[in-house]
């Protein structure tokens, strides 16, 4: 079925009241591309509180994987709420977290055991992450990557390094971390010569898809050499799937892509479909190096997030993953289709599966105020993007695009850059 463009005016009567009132008691830090006002969702179409709708290209930038209030996922909810909404984790025992840490721990990434911790949050996994390597190597160092967001909470944010606005007033960061550039294994055997004592170092932390950064994939010779040093120097391997797991790009983790077992794994987002959900997941060789009271969450492992997870899984497992390949090598093609008609604005494009970027240029360069008016003349056609990177389009829609839906958002996005470079070539 067709979809039409919003009917009223963007932004209406009561999304300007609402701005209104947000703009007045609501911190200014928050960074809104559009002015949209949300009034309710539904798998990949969202609609606003004066009754326009949209095609969601976001999932909650990589959350709703399974699609907005997926009636499988709004079941278990609504079941589990009945019973039980909360009994702290690290203190009791419950089935909802017995059952997701054992389906958890079966898709590991390689033929190591492994164990599961539960927190908030991609951040809060991160930081379990950092605590668990440093526990656990006795060291305190660790390595990240340019264009790398690990998270906004200190220690994530001291590996952070895709925006200097995210850590900007921040300081000082945690120490001992030292940056080197993405898929560039040559530098980090340098820092190891010149400055990084390699016995020195806990962690080395890696997306094997940079999502902030600009949807950019590791390359294979990249991950498996970064194996290769934690393996030589006793370094833990952590991969943050925080935005890149739970079928995103086609298989369960992206790490599987390059056939490369870490030792620790961030996860959250795409894991309970908009609850409030992370895990540390690490061998469990590693993960035993914890003694109990070590660490903690109070809400980590909430019984009615851990329900939203198993439903959740069960719906990547069962078709979503397979989608997001076959959709995803759609809308790929689609998005280089628009970089063979328009090549001067339009870059190939990069990622895997339903993770997919295009960067916007003008002039040679990457040009930031170009992709914020594309993702603005998407808005006002119906069609709801981010950017990332330095002037990226991210492509990131929940797994249960149908093609339909893909053709329908590449024809939206190809006519919102058609428009912008019209106006920006104009100027």
């Amino acid at each position: 079925m067709e979809r039409a463009m919003p009917k009223n005016k963007i932004p209406g009567t009561k999304a300007k009241q609402c701005i209104k009132a947000d703009e007045k008691y609501t911190s200014r830090h928050y960074t809104r591309y559009v002015p949209l006002v949300v009034d309710k969702a539904k798998m990949c179409t969202i609609w606003d509180v004066d009754g326009n709708e949209f095609l969601d290209f976001t999932a909650g930038i990589g959350v709703t994987n399974c699609g907005h209030s997926h009636p499988g996922v709004v079941k278990a909810i609504q079941k589990q709420a009945e019973s039980l909404i909360h009994m702290c984790t690290g203190d009791y025992y419950n089935e909802p977290c017995k059952e997701l840490s054992e389906r958890l721990a079966k898709e590991w990434p390689g033929p190591c055991p492994a164990k599961v911790f539960f927190t908030n949050s991609g951040t809060e996994s991160v930081e379990g992450a950092i605590k668990l390597a440093r526990y656990a190597t006795k060291r305190q160092r660790m390595i990240a990557f340019l264009g790398a967001f690990h998270g906004r909470t200190c220690g994530s944010l001291s590996l952070t390094a895709s925006k200097t606005r995210q850590r900007e007033g921040f300081g000082p960061m945690l120490a001992g971390v030292d940056h080197a550039p993405y898929n560039d294994l040559e530098y980090v055997k340098t820092l190891f010569k010149k400055t990084v004592p390699p016995k020195d170092v806990a962690a080395i932390f890696v997306e094997p898809l940079q999502g902030e950064g600009g949807y950019i994939p590791a390359q294979a010779h990249f991950m498996q050499g970064l194996r290769k040093i934690c393996d030589d120097y006793g370094i833990m391997l952590v991969a943050d799937e925080v935005q890149s797991g739970f079928g995103r790009t086609g298989k369960m983790f992206c790490i599987e892509h390059f056939g490369v077992e870490p030792d620790i794994m961030c996860l959250a987002k795409g894991i309970a479909n908009g609850m409030p959900l992370g895990a540390v997941m690490a061998r469990k060789s590693v993960m035993d190096a914890w003694e109990p009271g070590s660490h903690g969450s109070t809400y980590g492992g909430c019984a009615v997030s851990l329900a939203a997870a198993n439903a959740s899984l069960s719906l990547i497992k069962g078709e979503y993953m397979k989608n997001a390949s076959v959709i995803g090598s759609e809308l790929f093609q689609g998005l280089a289709n628009l970089h063979l008609k328009l090549p001067r604005y339009v870059c190939y494009p990069t990622g895997l599966g339903m993770m997919l970027g295009v960067e916007i240029r003008a002039f040679g360069a990457p040009n930031a105020k170009l992709r914020d008016a594309i993702v603005d003349r998407a808005f006002q056609k119906g069609l709801v993007l981010l950017g990332c990177g330095e002037s990226t389009v991210r492509v990131c829609p929940p797994l249960c695009l149908t093609k339909s839906e893909a053709e329908k958002g590449v024809k939206i996005l190809g006519d919102a850059i058609e428009e912008a470079i019209k106006k920006h070539d104009m100027n």
